[in-house]
């Protein structure tokens, strides 16, 4: 029995593919008999035509992976797509260091470990990229004798 005009009727019904119009193979001569949308209807209701459940596509090794990688896994070297300036920019990595060495000036002179000149002249070295990091200014603040002992 050709039933192709039946689940193609039954599809638009069903609001899904062909693919998925399954026909109960008992009731085979019902179907065939049918040819309005109508009896489509009618042989949705009673269950001779029926739309098969959808089909997913499982998330659990999506779900497994992404877990290693909250953990700091699976992202070596093989992992990396991009250049090492494409991942973290050159600018993102200049403004992280220089706010944190502003702020490590701003510290040491609000607490008076360093006089306003000495926070002036260190502020132009900093902006002119003359120290690495937080630590390499302070060795150089403490290489020259600038830098005081903290006061409790």
């Amino acid at each position: 029995m050709d039933l192709k005009n039946q689940k193609r009727m039954a599809a638009e019904i069903l609001k899904c593919g062909a693919s998925r119009v399954r026909i109960n193979p008992n009731r085979m001569a019902d179907v065939a008999d049918a040819i309005t949308r109508a009896d489509i209807r009618t042989a949705i209701q009673s269950g001779s035509i029926f739309a098969a459940p959808r089909k997913g596509n499982s998330r659990a090794r999506i779900n497994a992976n992404l877990l290693q990688k909250r953990k700091g896994r699976q992202s070596g070297r093989g992992s990396k797509k991009g250049t090492f300036n494409t991942r973290a920019p050159r600018k993102q990595r200049w403004t992280k260091t220089i706010r944190a060495m502003r702020e490590q000036l701003r510290e040491y002179r609000d607490s008076g470990r360093i006089d306003r000149s000495t926070y002036r002249k260190f502020y132009r070295l900093t902006k002119g990229g003359m120290f690495k990091g937080r630590r390499n200014l302070e060795e150089h603040l403490k290489g020259e004798g600038l830098l005081r002992e903290e006061v409790k």
